[in-house]
């Protein structure tokens, strides 16, 4: 499926503040996950001086069939000073709310915990008054590893659980469905405020989608993200079908009343856009 129906169209406007955020981001020589993962709404963030930081390197040791991150190579060595950087850029961009996510490193002994513990902290010191989002990787489902992350205290503490259960085998062959809900259930328990995300179009069914939020509302998730999928790269899977904007709008009340916090539905929404609405309006 290639040619794009006409709900799927996105401006594209490279502005002044547009070059302001991508040159404050070249400055501290920082990865974004909307750079790296081709996200369609980069100019609209960086128009407003918002960008996702992706720490820890810019290549992935899986390779999710949705995601353009690099997994071709070896992974990149971990900078120490990459926390201060991004506090830095933070001030710099004026963010009062921010999410930091990653490539998954499963080559490092602790999956990158105490490096995302790091960044909070440090990015506590010189932006006291932001709130952080952490958007993280299963750790392999390691729970004293995600321990570390929670120590440091994030504000919103997400995983995505990206497609239904049925097409991990093809489109996550490296994760596993349950393991991403432990991950959210053990963060509930600790009493964090919890996120996740579900792409459409993969080839999953309404029921299937449902289902997914009910499993998220079982282990207590309380923000949900659910938007299209649309394939990044020649090497990612194709997009099986563009589900109309009225369809999200079903799935927007169907969460609602399910007992979400916050649902974020729509043919563009991605885990981290518009991300700092959920706790404003708490």
């Amino acid at each position: 499926m290639n040619k794009f129906p006409e709900w799927i169209r996105k401006r594209i406007v490279i502005s002044e503040k547009y070059r302001l955020t991508e040159a404050i981001i070249k400055k501290y020589m920082l990865n974004t996950v909307c750079a790296n993962a081709r996200c369609p709404n980069i100019y609209e963030c960086f128009e407003k001086n918002y960008a996702t930081f992706m720490i820890l390197g810019d290549v992935c040791t899986r390779a999710c069939k949705f995601c353009s991150v690099n997994h071709q190579n070896k992974p990149t060595f971990v900078d120490p000073n990459e926390p201060e950087k991004i506090a830095m850029a933070i001030r710099e961009l004026g963010l009062r709310y921010v999410v930091i996510t990653s490539v998954t490193r499963d080559d490092l002994s602790d999956g990158g915990a105490e490096h995302f513990s790091n960044c909070i902290r440090t990015i506590r010191k010189l932006n006291p008054e932001t709130k952080i989002e952490l958007l993280i990787p299963d750790l392999k489902g390691n729970i004293q590893h995600l321990d570390i992350i929670l120590d440091a205290m994030p504000d919103v503490l997400s995983h995505n659980i990206e497609t239904v259960q049925s097409l991990y085998a093809e489109v996550r062959p490296q994760a596993d469905y349950r393991r991403s809900l432990k991950i959210l259930e053990h963060a509930k328990r600790r009493n964090f405020l919890t996120k996740s995300a579900l792409m459409l179009g993969l080839g999953e069914t309404k029921n299937q989608v449902i289902e997914t939020m009910r499993d998220l509302r079982q282990v207590g998730c309380d923000f949900f993200v659910i938007g299209q999928y649309l394939k990044p790269s020649s090497e990612c899977a194709h997009v099986k079908e563009f589900i109309r904007p009225g369809v999200f709008d079903e799935y927007r009340v169907i969460g609602e009343n399910m007992g979400f916090k916050k649902v974020f539905s729509g043919v563009f929404c991605r885990s981290s856009y518009m991300a700092e609405l959920a706790l404003m309006e708490q």
